[in-house]
């Protein structure tokens, strides 16, 4: 398949990039600084685009490709794609759906755990030698708690999951109830914050879900609620947040994703009652292992004329 041109137009593992470059023509969109110049010399030659939850495939690339057959994308988010422009020329997407379920799960259900128990503060606290002045004080218990989830897809059912193993009562909000699931539904993200203490967000993001968590939103969940996001950055209005937590409308909120990666608000660094992580959820090797392979399963799955193995369009 070493005539086959793939695009790479985001950073991804290691491990990945070497793979593609031992199998297909590989194309780095960095080692082009005029897009123009890459697209006028090989758009003829590739055939397949492979991308990230930051870096995707958007209606003037796909316009640029005249052979473009597929998108892959090294994520389970695919916002960065134009899904329809794709739909509409027959390109396939596919992304790395399940792999990752179980670490987002564990990542949002630690992000809670430090944030209620000041994890961080308080390795600070023993670090700068401010134990021998008296012990820390009091955080707030995670068990017990009622944990609301938007989203119940499949990494909103293993955080749920996982909270039961807490003994907290699992409420949630999606677009349309689960009738198999026995958790609380509630048909708003208002209703929904008025009756948790703890609202994770991990839904995808759509113009719908486009700051889902807004001032109302936060106002419901109240001084005494925190927010947990592991979805995407641009769920939340970030501005309304960083408000909400100086003027203490909010109790606390657990961030890994922003709204402008890598830039973060800075009045966010001197908050105590923050923990903020750098888009980590997946970000273990074997996951990160596991999303490679099934980048280079769906291609050559596709170029032999197999079936996807995680096909989106």
């Amino acid at each position: 398949m070493g005539t086959i041109g793939v695009l790479l137009v985001a950073r991804v593992l290691p491990y990945l990039e070497q793979e593609l470059d031992k199998r297909y023509k590989l194309f780095r969109i960095w080692d082009y600084p005029q897009k123009a110049q890459l697209l006028t010399q090989h758009a003829a030659a590739i055939r397949a685009v492979v991308g990230n939850s930051n870096d995707g495939a958007d209606a003037d690339l796909i316009d640029a490709l005249p052979k473009l057959e597929i998108v892959s994308s090294f994520s389970v988010g695919v916002d960065k794609i134009d899904l329809e422009k794709c739909r509409a020329k027959g390109i396939r997407v596919t992304n790395t759906p399940d792999v990752l379920t179980d670490e987002v799960a564990d990542l949002a259900i630690g992000l809670t755990l430090a944030l209620l128990r000041r994890i961080c503060e308080c390795d600070r606290y023993v670090r700068s030698g401010n134990w021998k002045k008296g012990d820390y004080k009091l955080t707030t218990k995670f068990s017990g708690k009622t944990v609301g989830i938007i989203g119940l897809g499949r990494i909103g059912q293993a955080i749920a999951k996982r909270a039961e193993g807490f003994n907290c009562s699992i409420c949630y909000y999606s677009r349309t109830e689960k009738r198999d699931s026995n958790y609380k539904y509630y048909p708003s993200v208002v209703e929904l914050a008025s009756n948790c203490e703890i609202l994770i967000v991990a839904c995808p993001l759509t113009d719908e879900t486009h700051h889902i968590i807004n001032r109302e939103v936060i106002n419901a969940l109240g001084p005494k609620g925190f927010l947990i996001n592991i979805g995407r950055g641009k769920h939340v209005d970030e501005a309304e947040l960083v408000s909400a937590l100086q003027e203490g409308r909010l109790g606390g909120a657990g961030l890994d994703v922003f709204e402008d990666e890598p830039v973060v608000p800075e009045e966010l660094f001197g908050l105590e009652n923050v923990v903020l992580l750098p888009h980590v959820g997946s970000a273990t090797v074997e996951t990160r292992t596991d999303m490679a392979d099934l980048v280079l399963g769906n291609l050559e799955a596709h170029f032999l004329g197999k079936p996807l193995l995680t096909p989106l369009v």
